[in-house]
């Protein structure tokens, strides 16, 4: 309900204690008492200077009727309606399809606070305000790869132009090439690491074990060599190298290279008999564990797998649900089966938390066959446990989903208008440049 009178849309004189504001065409009629519930906003000011101060009035509106006591604004319509709303309900809401930032900025204008935005209003500006400053840092990025040819010395053209080579794989074919090598070089080093363990490619050594084919080591030798060059190249072109060396991307690269060079080390000293052979080769085998880090190195070479892991960073919440779910499920369904299993003489559920496994298996419907229930109300509480186990699973999906499209999107969307961004600054330096030359 409205505690105070509406604003009027009409046309004619305005009565004693109103005046009529005209903004983009459109004409209201405003009451002073209203208006002066906010004495430091603009339309305030109007109301209570005089009409014969028509600086101090043309410093306030654009254009001023006398006769008509009517105030005009080149100003945006829609905006304004939403605008003059404070002035009735103490809050303003931001209308679907206006700008959130256009709009801070004619609420600047008619001089109102932004702290009377209701919150869902503010969430929606400040998530508008991240995204520009995304814009901003991706243009930013986009003009230092411009000016590669503008800095001062040629050891900074050179780290520049090695960076744009290393990090960039639009900026150039040659640039494309090396990403694509170091993507295949990343697939050949899985699939040597996983051949390396079939039998029938190993070969005997002097103590007769058996151990990768000298083949295979060649390439893996020649792999870990191109990821070392890369990794160093790209550390002594980063214009920030402390950053680059905490980058996560930058620590899974390292973690991938660090371990074929401590077996290397590791070897060596076994052969000078400075460590004892046996602690050597336990520490080989569990470094080789760690080659299966090198894998994550794809992730730096495929957007969408970037996306994903954003997505699900953004999804945490969603899938702590899950968790907590499958958590509570597998308690309750283990304990159950153990209760239920218990008046069977051949009972495969020998504790509560030996039954874990089976509850785990069964809500996620894997259900390996190799411990299962023997009685009716056992077999009921498997059937109840796994309808419960696909729901839990099924129900945080959609969430997920729609936070992997919406990011994906909405990066789409930030790369489109930063590069836009970064044509219309060349535009206008174009037409400045000219203009200059005319003059």
């Amino acid at each position: 309900m409205w505690t105070v009178p509406k604003p009027k849309y009409r046309t004619g004189l305005c009565a004693d204690g109103e005046i009529a504001v005209n903004v983009g065409g459109v004409r209201v009629v405003l009451f002073g008492d209203v208006l002066n519930r906010y004495p430091d906003s603009r339309l305030a000011e109007l109301l209570n200077c005089s009409t014969q101060n028509h600086e101090v009035i043309s410093s306030l509106c654009d254009d001023f009727d006398p006769g008509r006591k009517e105030f005009y604004f080149d100003r945006d319509p829609d905006t304004f309606k939403c605008i003059i709303n404070v002035y009735y309900f103490d809050e303003i809401h931001i209308k679907p399809g206006i700008c959130p930032i256009c709009f801070m900025k004619e609420m600047e204008f008619w001089k109102i606070d932004q702290d009377v935005l209701d919150e869902c209003c503010k969430s929606y500006l400040s998530e508008k305000e991240e995204e520009l400053t995304e814009i901003a840092n991706k243009v930013k990025v986009i003009l230092e790869d411009l000016e590669v040819d503008r800095c001062i010395t040629r050891a900074q053209r050179c780290q520049r132009f090695l960076w744009k080579l290393m990090e960039k794989p639009d900026s150039s074919r040659p640039a494309r090439v090396i990403t694509i090598a170091s993507f295949l070089s990343v697939l050949v080093s899985a699939v040597v690491m996983c051949m390396g363990t079939i039998p029938e490619l190993q070969v005997a050594d002097a103590e007769g074990k058996l151990v990768e084919h000298p083949i295979l080591e060649a390439i893996e030798t020649a792999c870990m060599s191109w990821f070392t060059a890369e990794y160093l190249l790209r550390l002594a072109s980063s214009p920030n190298k402390l950053h680059f060396a905490f980058s996560f991307m930058n620590v899974v690269d390292f973690m991938a290279i660090v371990p074929f060079y401590v077996v290397l080390s590791l070897t060596y000293l076994s052969t000078t008999s400075m460590m004892e052979l046996t602690n050597v080769q336990q520490a080989v085998q569990a470094l080789r564990i760690l080659r299966i880090a090198r894998i994550f190195k794809l992730a730096r070479h495929s957007s969408g797998l970037q996306t994903l892991t954003y997505a699900l960073k953004n999804s945490l919440k969603e899938l702590g649900l899950l968790l907590m779910y499958i958590g509570i499920g597998i308690f309750v369904f283990s304990a159950l089966a153990y209760t239920l299993e218990q008046s069977h003489p051949e009972t495969l559920f020998r504790s509560i938390p030996h039954s874990f496994w089976w509850a785990i298996i069964t809500m996620t419907t894997v259900g390996y066959g190799d411990i299962y229930p023997k009685t009716t109300l056992g077999k009921c509480n498997a059937a109840v446990s796994f309808l419960c186990g696909v729901i839990a699973i099924a129900l945080p999906i959609h969430p997920i989903i729609n936070n992997f499209v919406v990011f994906y999107n909405k990066q789409k969307v930030l790369e489109t208008a930063a590069k836009h961004e970064v044509e219309l600054m060349e535009l206008k330096s174009g037409r400045d440049a000219r203009r200059k030359s005319s003059d």
